[in-house]
């Protein structure tokens, strides 16, 4: 199932002017100077000190795969927070966000209407009031949920009721997400 925070931060991540660092070392070594040291890496990462020590010397080169995957997160967690708070703000203030998403609508609407959910392939230009709801939930920690709500009262009031122009009062349900993209 896709998930609208990690769209979401796939698409700062597009902004980004250089690339993150690949390499075990490379990516130890860059966190070991945000972090401000071996001890504070080796608790975020789950391992032990002496581990990053020696990936940071070069002595360990290939990580398990899941904490390569911790140490990608952390790197790209903390990689170009300008350029990422800058990103943000463009969508959030002027651009908007496009959404992208393949998944299932069922609707609320008045008697006599079909309502019945169905699988639909929807490309929408959001506006930026849109992008800064979800961008400010996903950075209070909302959960996926709650994000999807934010998204499907988007894709209700542009898509379906074309910027509240036709269909007033229609609810929208967006469940069973096969796939989402959001780009900036």
């Amino acid at each position: 199932m896709a998930s609208i925070g990690n769209s979401l931060d796939n698409a700062l991540e597009k902004a980004f002017t250089r690339p993150a660092p690949k390499s075990a070392q490379a990516q130890m070594k860059y966190l070991v100077k945000q972090l401000k040291g071996t001890r504070a890496v080796a608790q975020a990462l789950g391992v032990s000190q002496r581990t990053v020590e020696r990936y940071v010397k070069g002595q360990l080169k290939r990580p398990r795969q899941e904490l390569r995957a911790r140490m990608e997160g952390e790197v790209k967690k903390r990689w170009q927070p300008q350029i990422k708070a800058k990103a943000r703000k463009k969508a959030a203030s002027t651009d908007g966000i496009v959404v992208s998403t393949r998944a299932r609508f069922g609707f609320t609407a008045a008697a006599g209407t079909t309502d019945d959910a169905r699988i639909r392939d929807i490309t929408q230009a959001l506006p930026p009031e849109f992008a800064d709801r979800l961008f400010t939930a996903r950075e209070q920690g909302a959960n996926e949920k709650q994000l999807q709500q934010i998204a499907a009262d988007g894709l209700a009031q542009m898509y379906f009721r074309d910027n509240n122009s036709r269909a007033q009062g229609l609810g929208v349900e967006f469940t069973d997400m096969e796939h989402i993209r959001i780009d900036l």
